[in-house]
């Protein structure tokens, strides 16, 4: 499995690729930024590897605590962790969920300060509008942008892997055959049945 730094560097050298793919396929600027801007982010801070201790999870800093309930209820490699799309989902729908609940208790105690109104169910309805019409274009391109900057990660990942038990196994199939070799039988040479020749003296 390659290390963080490898990793880092798969992230880095691919993204003038995505960059270039992007604007080919939109010929538009601002949904290749929003791309790029989720490729970057995912492959840096937001990939898989958030379910162990790992350079993604040390760079949320002190923040880096709200992704220990994910370590601790996922098993590293999983499925629900490093699968297409559904690694990506699951971490946006945690995050977002996160959001939500440190947003309720500011929010209640912003409106007993100030005595504004706030409709949770008209801001929900508000902003699911918005992402499924106004901004569709750009929610896909943050999206698209973060799986594949997830792929690129586990791509690496189960490559990586599939290369080591390659060796291995040709490591252990060349230790069968030496020691087979060293097992086998040698044929030794039966001694003459002719008589000696005696010498006279």
């Amino acid at each position: 499995m390659p290390s963080g730094r490898t990793h880092d560097r798969i992230t880095l050298w691919t993204l003038p690729w995505i960059i270039g793919l992007s604007y080919l396929l939109t010929r538009n600027g601002e949904l290749t930024l929003l791309v790029a801007g989720g490729f970057l982010f995912s492959g840096l801070m937001f990939g898989p590897d958030l379910d162990i201790y790992s350079r993604q999870f040390q760079r949320w800093g002190k923040l880096r605590c709200i992704w220990i309930p994910y370590q601790k209820y996922l098993r590293h490699r999983s499925l629900l962790s490093h699968g297409f799309l559904i690694g990506t989902l699951l971490r946006v729908i945690y995050l977002l969920a996160l959001l939500i609940l440190l947003a309720i208790p500011l929010i209640a105690i912003a409106q007993l300060i100030l005595g504004f109104d706030w409709n949770w169910r008209l801001f929900a309805q508000t902003s699911l509008n918005s992402l499924t019409g106004k901004y569709l274009s750009e929610a896909i391109a943050v999206g698209v942008g973060l799986e594949l900057g997830a792929m690129s990660h586990s791509l690496s990942d189960w490559i990586g892997s599939a290369y080591k038990r390659l060796n291995s196994n040709k490591a252990k199939n060349t230790a069968k055959k030496v020691q087979k070799r060293r097992n086998k039988p040698q044929n030794v040479p039966l001694n003459s049945s002719k008589p000696r020749k005696t010498r006279k003296k």
